[in-house]
């Protein structure tokens, strides 16, 4: 008798043992992880394809976003490029110099005016990411290899070249005033409710093909206090990412740095980068000037952004337009 009870002793303190590592090992287990290249290779665009989601700029894209302009009141969401960070955000060390070539004058005589950049102008500023920015391992979107596509003068592939001109019916996500402020916390993890809400108080729905632009206020401290903006930031969670990536959009965007939340969810290496730029090709924009747009409550308008074609650069600053 007395073995026996021992045994069901035992035996619960085993069950309860596993039951115990089994929760520890969920409460460790990240929310999200790449998946293998022979999971997430080829891509839905084809193996080969170096332009993932801007496949969806067509012809029809265009004229649905033209529609939408009925005013023709201009929004410019690029915010300025200088190197004085009184008035402008470089993010992550990086540098962008501007030195003028002046010509002297001469009475009578025309003469001209040029400037020397130097800068990692691929990213600074407000800016597009090609596919080439971000890499696991030594896979990229589309499982291309580094040891393949890499050279000291640009990547042989996926450069920001291949992005192109992308327009298309635009829509601001105003999570902020959804929650009545003019600025998420510092670490506020945007959700899928955030987005879906926030939506639905406009009552808009989203579009395969979009580009959805995401205002959380944090903008406001581009040029005015830059050591918080870049210490952490507010912006979307994993789960968040996930239902975007199931709406088809052609681009993401948002007034921080680097569209998701920093630090990033179960102290992970920014997982929306992975999964938009390496798993599923939908380019991000980061560091946009959205308080104007959110001012004027301009939730659906034409979008239009063209990188510039810097053959194969990791992205680009860029001057993105809303046209309403």
């Amino acid at each position: 008798m007395k073995t026996y009870l021992q045994m069901i002793v035992a035996l619960a303190l085993c069950l309860g043992t596993v039951s115990l590592h089994a929760q520890n090992d969920a409460q460790q287990a990240p929310p999200w992880q790449l998946p293998a290249d022979d999971q997430r290779c080829p891509s839905k665009w084809g193996a080969g394809d170096q332009r993932g989601s801007g496949n969806l700029m067509k012809p029809d894209a265009v004229l649905r976003a033209a529609k939408l302009i009925k005013t023709g009141e201009v929004f410019e969401l690029g915010e300025l490029l200088s190197n004085d960070p009184k008035e402008a955000f470089i993010n992550g060390g990086r540098q962008f110099t501007l030195l003028t070539k002046p010509d002297n004058p001469k009475p009578n005589t025309r003469t001209e005016n040029e400037e020397l950049v130097v800068s990692e102008l691929g990213q600074v500023g407000t800016q597009i990411d090609a596919f080439a920015h971000q890499m696991y391992g030594d896979s990229f979107y589309n499982c291309f290899k580094y040891g393949d596509i890499f050279g000291r003068n640009g990547y042989k592939k996926l450069g920001v070249e291949n992005i192109g001109m992308l327009m298309s019916r635009g829509v601001l996500i105003d999570v902020a005033a959804l929650k009545g402020v003019d600025m998420l916390g510092d670490t506020y993890v945007i959700t899928p409710d955030d987005l879906q809400q926030a939506l639905a108080k406009e009552k808009l729905t989203l579009q395969p093909g979009d580009v959805v632009v995401i205002n959380t206020g944090y903008g406001k401290l581009m040029g005015k206090d830059n050591q918080r903006y870049e210490r952490n930031s507010p912006g979307i969670s994993i789960a968040a990412g996930q239902w975007l990536v199931g709406q088809n959009p052609m681009l993401v965007g948002a007034d921080n740095c680097c569209l998701e939340v920093r630090p990033s969810e179960a102290r992970m290496s920014l997982p929306i980068h992975q999964m938009f730029l390496i798993q599923y090709g939908v380019h991000i924009l980061e560091n946009m000037k959205l308080d104007a747009l959110a001012a004027a409550h301009a939730y659906e308008f034409a979008f239009i952004v063209q990188p510039l074609k810097m053959k194969g650069a990791t992205g680009a600053s860029v001057v993105p337009t809303a046209v309403r």
